[in-house]
């Protein structure tokens, strides 16, 4: 299904989907909710939906969009300041603390609870004991599921008798044995790998990917960024000098212009058949089904993502080989640790807000979550929006009615479930100012890196040196204890 087909039935859906605790025609008349989420992708949806949800209630929803690396500062600033400009927010999970800390986040516990159009129980547990709980409590709604993983071009493959990439190491000899073929069939050449660079944008993210099967082989609780013993980052070591190494050799065979590519020029790449490989969340997935804009229809295919069949031993910050003590959880001699990055889009309200106005926001929330509505979101590729319902990750009249074929359906949904079903899944940074560790530090350094201005021993004393003086900074046993606190480690 594309995007006009849902314009043209939103109509009939908005009436047909029920509002469940959201109010009756007219209760929000003269309510207007300030909602501030990032422009582009997830602006859709919310924008779309607005009118559909005033003309219900009376509510105006003013949907305010800002650039991904101005939202976390955006919100800080207007509520911290006092300025409540900002009634509502949608966002990333692992800010909530830092709004939580400063008891600007409200608690939507009781109105989760007792609104059951939400059908929370079909929400995928990652996302409801994760992405929108704190200490217990319920701060956001879930909007979207969101999984690293791997896209690549099924045909291109086959025809060339290559296997599936499994590790880092088969991703770059096989993005080297495919580039600068003509993969679309337009006489241009194209692209062994396609994965977004530009700083400020993805390529912490995609670090951490590599990092994370290479440092994280006992499960979850182990971790990725942070030794569980004394809070030193897990960053001077031959993990991270692979990962570094694998994201620049990767970009020899990328777009030209691969350092200032967004994932929202990469995923248009790979849906117009230019990239043999891709690195993404699950919106590639849909966006290849678009009858309007992909040329890859039934020739792609999705993965967990790469491992390694070395890990690092934390003791001497080396590689040694995997077997069944090293890494109990790998699967034919290789450890996956699939990252959740980011956590899925979410929605939090003002705890200053007006009372009548943080109503009209939860009940915006309730409808845009509701199956009737988030069943059509997360099969366009225009939203952002990826599955996170129990029952959106199986084969359905869902997936058929939106043009995936069931081989299709299979393979995308069976990578998505294989990362959130691994017991060895990277959960993403949920300390104090992570957005700071993350955000600031780490891609400041690795997109240095990547654009040649200082080498590999630069690069990690940037990342070691300025993670160590947040921490000292913040508070090292605080940060310490919510770190193990938030990957479950004893």
């Amino acid at each position: 299904m594309n995007l006009k087909r849902i314009m043209a039935s939103a109509s009939a859906l908005c009436f047909a989907a029920g509002m469940g605790s959201a109010q009756a025609a007219g209760e929000f008349d003269g309510v207007t909710v300030n909602l501030i989420t990032q422009t582009g992708a997830i602006q859709e949806p919310l924008q779309r939906r607005a009118p559909e949800f005033e003309a219900l209630t009376g509510a105006k929803i003013n949907v305010i969009a800002v650039p991904f690396s101005d939202l976390y500062q955006k919100v800080l600033t207007d509520w911290a300041s006092g300025t409540n400009s900002v009634d509502a927010a949608v966002f990333a999970p692992q800010w909530m603390v830092d709004y939580i800390a400063g008891g600007y986040l409200e608690d939507l516990t009781a109105r989760v609870e007792g609104d059951p159009a939400i059908e929370q129980d079909d929400v995928g547990a990652f996302f409801r004991d994760f992405s929108e709980k704190y200490n217990g409590k319920v701060y956001m709604k879930t909007f979207d599921g969101d999984f690293h993983m791997m896209y690549y071009r099924k045909d291109l493959l086959e025809e060339a008798g290559l296997e599936v990439p499994k590790t880092w190491d088969e991703y770059l000899e096989v993005a080297k044995a495919l580039h600068g073929k003509d993969m679309n069939g337009d006489g241009t050449p194209d692209f062994g790998s396609c994965i977004g660079k530009k700083r400020n944008a993805q390529s912490y993210w995609f670090v951490t990917d590599v990092v994370g099967s290479l440092t994280q082989s006992k499960g979850t609780s182990q971790g990725t960024f942070f030794n569980t013993e004394d809070m030193t980052p897990l960053v001077d070591n031959a993990a991270f000098r692979k990962a570094l190494s694998f994201l620049k050799d990767s970009t020899a065979y990328g777009p030209p212009d691969e350092l200032n590519l967004d994932v929202s020029d990469t995923r248009p790449l790979f849906a117009s058949g230019r990239c043999a490989l891709n690195l993404d969340w699950g919106d590639v997935g849909t966006i290849s089904i678009d009858p309007e804009n992909s040329k890859v229809i039934g020739k792609w295919g999705a993965a967990i993502m790469p491992g390694s069949k070395e890990v690092l031993d934390w003791e001497t910050g080396e590689l040694v080989a995997c077997d069944a003590d090293t890494c109990p959880y790998a699967i034919d001699g290789v450890n996956h640790a699939p990252f959740a990055a980011f956590g899925g889009w979410g929605g939090g309200i003002n705890a200053a807000a007006d009372d009548k106005v943080k109503d009209a926001a939860f009940a915006f929330f309730s409808y845009v979550t509701q199956p009737a509505q988030s069943n059509q979101d997360v099969t366009v590729g225009i939203t952002g929006f990826n599955p996170y319902r129990m029952s959106q990750l199986t084969f359905s009249d869902l997936w058929k009615n939106a043009g995936m074929s069931e081989a299709e359906a299979e393979n995308y949904l069976g990578a998505i479930n294989a990362s959130m079903s691994s017991p060895n899944m990277i959960l993403d940074l949920r300390i104090p100012q992570n957005q700071r560790y993350q955000q600031v530090v780490l891609d400041e350094a690795i997109s240095r890196y990547l654009a040649g201005e200082i080498d590999a021993d630069a690069t990690v004393a940037a990342v070691a040196n300025g993670w160590e003086e947040l921490t000292e900074e913040i508070g090292r046993d605080e940060q310490l204890e919510i770190y193990k606190a938030t990957i479950g480690a004893e």
